[in-house]
C-alpha cells in the first residue's frame, strides 16, 4: 500500500515530468543549463519563439519549481534550479530499480518456472 508521501512524490513528480514534456521549454532549461541566468529577451534572441509565449512557459517551469525569478538591477533574471533536475533524476533512479526488480522475478520465472 503507498503511503500519502509516496503518492504525492509521484503526484508531484508527474506535474514535473508534464512540463519538462514540451521541446519549447526543454530548450528554455537548455539554454539557461549552458549560459546561467537570463532575461525574457536574452531568451528570445534568435527564437522564433515570442516573449510572450516564453513568458508562458517560464510561469509553468516556475510552478514546477525547475527555474525562478530574480532581480539584476531593473532586470528580471531567470535561473534553472538543478536541485529540482537533481529530484527528477532520482525519481527516474527509483523507478528503474523497481522496473530491474520486475524484470529479474521475470527472468526468474520464465528459466525456472518459479516466482522469487
Amino acid at each position: 500500500m503507498r503511503t500519502k508521501n509516496a503518492t504525492a512524490q509521484a503526484g508531484a513528480s508527474a506535474l514535473l515530468f508534464a512540463a519538462l514534456g514540451d521541446q519549447t521549454r526543454l530548450k528554455l532549461l537548455a539554454r539557461l543549463s549552458e549560459e546561467g541566468p537570463m532575461s525574457i529577451a536574452a531568451l528570445t534572441a534568435g527564437s522564433s519563439v515570442t516573449r510572450q509565449a516564453v513568458a508562458k512557459h517560464l510561469r509553468v517551469l516556475e510552478a514546477v519549481r525547475l527555474v525562478h525569478c530574480g532581480r539584476r538591477g531593473r532586470e528580471s533574471r531567470w535561473e534553472l534550479d538543478r536541485r529540482r533536475l537533481e529530484d527528477a533524476r532520482r525519481y527516474l533512479g527509483l523507478i528503474s530499480q523497481q522496473w530491474d526488480g520486475a524484470l529479474a522475478r521475470l527472468r526468474s520465472f520464465v528459466e525456472d518456472g518459479s516466482p522469487r
